[in-house]
């Protein structure tokens, strides 16, 4: 088994290669990190070159043009499985399963659709990493540290010793779950986080949980942890999309009003960026018809022109 890191010699002869299965395949145990930092320095496409690349694979089945597409995008599915670690799972694989429902999202992306493929191949890396969580869910191990080992093995006689001296009440004698404070001593003694004991005693009495439940028969959706694996405020495109609306809402705007000739500006301010919430504020038609001594249609027809107007600047920030 090799043991180099990945070199951008050897990631850029990837990127060139027509054999699809190599782009999914993670360098040796152990250099992971080395695989990470390679495609995060892969440059990025354009539209125009992801368009070009698209095309040539959709129409002349273009392999190179393929390879291309997805080595600009695994480092998207690097960040997308980093949403997922908390499964116990190891990263590598996460990548690897993220890696091919990239291939799947290519191979499927049509670029006349107007949608960029950072945005169409979530969809397929997030699915295939889902299906690989929902398959190894119950394989996950139990306990990996010391401490979580040490737990494991003494939970069930911590348990049993507090029910010996709950002094014969049937209601505690009964029970099946530990109170607040027995988890505090159990954290205590084993020195471990009460959030352990909780986690471990959970998985311990069997309270499997449905990864995906299924709607009920009533009609009414079943949430399980399916439904928040991912954080989606730290996905990159979500990210991508945020700061492009801070952006678009600040200097976007200032730009495209200052496009516009004094009059049409305080039109539109007045319209529009002066009114508040509740409706109150800023200048009805009539109101700025009296004010430059034209028609509230005339206007109607100048706040239509500016609005176009801004609209064209404000593209240049899309």
């Amino acid at each position: 088994m090799a043991k180099q890191a990945v070199s951008s010699t050897a990631t850029h002869d990837l990127a060139l290669a027509p054999n699809w299965s190599a782009v999914a395949t993670l360098p040796p145990l152990g250099n992971l990190d080395a695989y990470i930092t390679a495609v995060n320095r892969m440059p990025m496409l354009t539209a125009e070159q992801e368009s070009e690349y698209a095309r040539k694979l959709r129409d002349h089945n273009d392999l190179d043009a393929a390879g291309r597409l997805i080595m600009s995008h695994l480092r998207l599915v690097v960040a997308i499985s980093r949403q997922y670690l908390g499964y116990g799972l190891p990263q590598g694989d996460l990548i690897q399963e993220g890696n091919i429902g990239l291939m799947k999202a290519v191979r499927r992306f049509d670029p006349t659709q107007g949608v960029r493929l950072v945005s169409y191949a979530m969809h397929w890396i997030k699915a295939e990493i889902h299906e690989y969580i929902l398959k190894n869910w119950r394989m996950v191990k139990v306990a990996t540290t010391k401490a979580q080992r040490k737990l494991f093995f003494n939970l069930r006689s911590k348990k049993q010793g507090f029910k010996a001296s709950a002094d014969m009440d049937d209601a505690l004698a009964h029970r099946d779950t530990l109170t607040e404070q027995e988890i505090d001593i159990i954290a205590r003694d084993l020195h471990v986080k009460r959030e352990e004991v909780i986690e471990m005693e959970t998985r311990m009495t069997g309270g499997d949980v449905l990864l995906d439940p299924t709607p009920t028969d009533d009609g009414e959706h079943a949430f399980g942890p399916i439904a928040y694996l991912s954080d989606a405020s730290h996905e990159p495109t979500a990210m991508i999309e945020a700061r492009q609306r801070d952006v678009m809402a600040t200097d976007g705007i200032a730009a495209a009003l200052d496009t516009l000739d004094p009059r049409s500006r305080r039109i539109v301010e007045e319209r529009w960026l002066k009114v508040n919430d509740d409706g109150s504020g800023g200048m009805t038609l009539h109101e700025l018809a009296s004010e430059y001594g034209v028609s509230a249609e005339r206007i109607r027809q100048i706040e239509t022109a500016a609005m176009k107007k801004m609209k064209k600047a404000l593209a240049e920030y899309a």
